[in-house]
């Protein structure tokens, strides 16, 4: 195995030049530079502390004072903690940060990088938002030396660096934005955070696949990694948190993007069915994001299709997910759907993966071929297997609880039906 001594990249064969980087004459065999020692003999034993000794600093959360935002974190920003912010543009990462921002400026300054927008532009966004600016540093560098000595002088409560992708590091031969680049930029930030216990938020771009741009070893690198989801065309974020050294990672947040920012939605079941109007195709489930219950309403329309293939068009939902079920309605209840244009939609922006949907797309179907109307205090959830079996889904009670706090009393689920035939029955 060879390896570039610039970038740490490895080949199956030895090459003049390395296609990640850029340089010549950088791949050695083993990824040491010809010449170099690294003999342990030379080397200094590690200090090394006893795990059960009773002088460890405890960690502790710093909350912000953003509720949906704390509950992801577990409490709080930790001091010295590289938090790793993700989303596609105009998702709302800029405005949330700007947020963030204010919240840790209470007894020190912010200090806010961006290599993406000028002072001024940054300045309006906070004016839009109508929060203060006053304990907030702004700086517009790019090189991530320059950054780290002017955080030095100040010790700021955050470190915010929006974005990664567009850092430099002096001594590594590479443009912003390559692996390498944001590879060593990341490292560089993380070895301030841990020697001078200051929190650093950085921002990352995503690619078109909806993966965080960079090499995969960023995920790994940063403490905490936060993605923020959402549709455009809705005023609804989903905060998730898919990675926390310090907490767990089985809660999400919620928020509405709204002209004076991101606002906490306490109770996202009741503001999802607030505008609901029982009908045909109608029906409200319960899914888990997390450890956390969500009521949403599901719409099915269905209508008779004028070409040989019938239409399939899903919002929020697997459409793969949704054929198999048009396959189980149609052999295993008898609904016959195979020439009707079938389109289902997940309300609120809301993006259905579990297979607990199962059951209440299925009533969806049933009752918009049926033109019947799902009673309005009805709950739905359950999943589906091919020989039309309700089969138990996780946390059952939790859902349970979920729907009966917002008046949904009669429910459907695998405790109450065995086979789809009996749904509508």
């Amino acid at each position: 195995m060879f390896s570039c001594t610039k970038c740490d990249s490895q080949f199956n064969k030895w090459q003049g030049r390395c296609t990640e980087c850029g340089n010549w004459g950088t791949i050695a065999e083993g990824g040491t530079t010809p010449g170099r020692q690294t003999s342990s003999a030379k080397a200094a034993p590690a200090a090394m502390i006893a795990l059960d000794n009773t002088n460890f600093t405890k960690i502790t959360h710093r909350p912000t004072d953003i509720a949906e935002l704390d509950r992801v974190l577990g409490g709080g920003i930790v001091p010295g903690a590289v938090v790793l912010l993700a989303g596609e543009p105009g998702i709302g990462k800029s405005t949330l940060v700007a947020q963030i921002a204010v919240a840790m400026s209470s007894s020190t300054p912010s200090y806010y990088v961006s290599g993406e927008e000028s002072e001024g532009q940054v300045r309006m966004r906070f004016e839009r938002l109508g929060i203060g600016m006053q304990s907030i540093v702004f700086s517009g560098a790019v090189e991530i030396g320059s950054i780290i000595a002017a955080a030095k002088t100040m010790s700021p409560s955050i470190l915010i660096v929006d974005s990664i992708q567009t850092m430099m590091v002096e001594d590594a031969d590479a443009f912003p934005g390559t692996p390498t680049a944001v590879r060593a930029a990341t490292s560089e930030l993380i070895s301030y955070a841990k020697t001078a216990n200051v929190p650093v938020l950085i921002i990352g771009q995503v690619t078109k696949e909806g993966s965080i741009a960079g090499p995969k070893t960023l995920e790994h690198l940063v403490d905490t990694l936060l993605t923020l989801e959402g549709d455009a065309d809705t005023a609804y974020r989903i905060l998730r948190c898919s990675k926390n050294r310090f907490g767990a990672t089985d809660d999400v947040g919620v928020f509405e993007m709204t002209e004076h920012g991101m606002v906490t939605v306490e109770n996202p079941s009741a503001r999802f069915l607030a505008e609901r109007i029982p009908c045909p195709g109608s029906v409200v489930t319960c899914i888990m994001e997390g450890s956390r219950p969500f009521l949403v309403e599901i719409q099915a329309l269905i209508d008779r299709s004028l070409f040989p293939n019938p239409v399939r068009r899903t919002s929020g939902y697997d459409a793969s997910r949704l054929q198999m079920l048009l396959a189980i309605v149609n052999k295993r209840a008898g609904v016959k759907v195979g020439d009707q244009d079938v389109y289902l939609n997940v309300v609120g922006g809301m993006q259905v993966k579990e297979k607990a949907a199962d059951l209440a797309v299925a009533a969806a179907i049933m009752s918009a071929m049926s033109n019947k109307i799902i009673p309005d205090d009805t709950v739905i959830f359950g999943e589906l297997g091919l020989g039309g079996e309700v089969r138990t889904v996780p946390h059952l009670e939790r859902r349970l609880k979920e729907a009966e706090r917002l008046g949904l009393k009669n429910a459907i689920t695998p405790k109450t039906i065995k086979t789809i035939d009996q749904l509508l029955k």
